[in-house]
This record gives C-alpha cells, structure tokens and sequence, in this order.
C-alpha cells in the first residue's frame, strides 16, 4: 500500500513538473488556466531556489518512510532525473530552454487573447452598426 502511495506521488510530481513547464500553453485555449500557472511556476521556483521544502516531496519521503526507507537522497529532480534523464552538466541549458517555453507560453497566450478581444469588438461593433 505504502509503496503504492509513494509512487502515485511520483506520478504527482511528474504531472506538476510538466504543469510547470508547459501549463503556460493550455493558457492559449483555457485562458483561466494561466492563474493556476502562474501559482505552480512560483512555487516550482521557490522550492528550487529557496530552502522551503516541497510538499509532495515531503509526502514521497513520508510513503517512504512507512515502508522502512530513509529520504530521497537529495531533491526529487536530482534523484529521477539528474544524472538519469541528462546529464546534470546540463541544468543551465535545460533552464534556459525551461524559461524560453515559459515565455514563449505567456507571450502566446497574450496574444491569443489580444486577437480575441479585437476580433469580439469588431463583431460588436459591425452588430452595433448593421
């Protein structure tokens, strides 16, 4: 059951990594969403850069704990992916290509919904008009 419980948190973890990284773009079709990201982006960053521990980290190490297991041994990025999915000499780049898709995401989304208030003010305005 523990072990279960722990890996549905992994699971988790995963999903809000990836909410992390590409929420921005479901912000061009749900544009609500982009408040919701913008929550999850600041804590992704605060969690990295700041001493503050992540609660689904807390929460794998607790499942962990449960079944006679220690911590992950270092940070849950650092124990799935450096050194696993790339090289760990890699973090500066993968940041960089992390913030350029956020950007990219948010510039976007800014667009999408300029185009959408112009285009709902000239269906207006040609309503008001015929």
């Amino acid at each position: 059951m523990w072990k279960f419980l722990a890996d549905v948190t992994v699971t988790l973890h995963i999903f809000a990594l990836l909410f992390i990284g590409l929420g921005g773009f479901l912000a061009w079709r749900w544009p609500k969403v982009v408040f919701v990201h913008v929550f999850f982006a600041i804590w992704g960053v605060l969690v990295n850069v700041t001493p503050i521990p992540c609660p689904l980290t807390a929460l794998e190490n607790f499942f962990r704990h449960q079944q006679g297991l220690g911590d992950l041994p270092g940070c849950f990025n650092a124990y799935y992916f450096y050194d696993t999915l790339f090289p760990r000499s890699f973090l500066p780049v993968i940041a960089v290509f992390a913030l350029s898709l956020l950007a990219l995401s948010y510039v976007g989304a800014y667009q999408r919904w300029r185009h959408r208030d112009h285009s709902g003010d000239a269906h207006a305005h040609a309503a008001h008009l015929g």
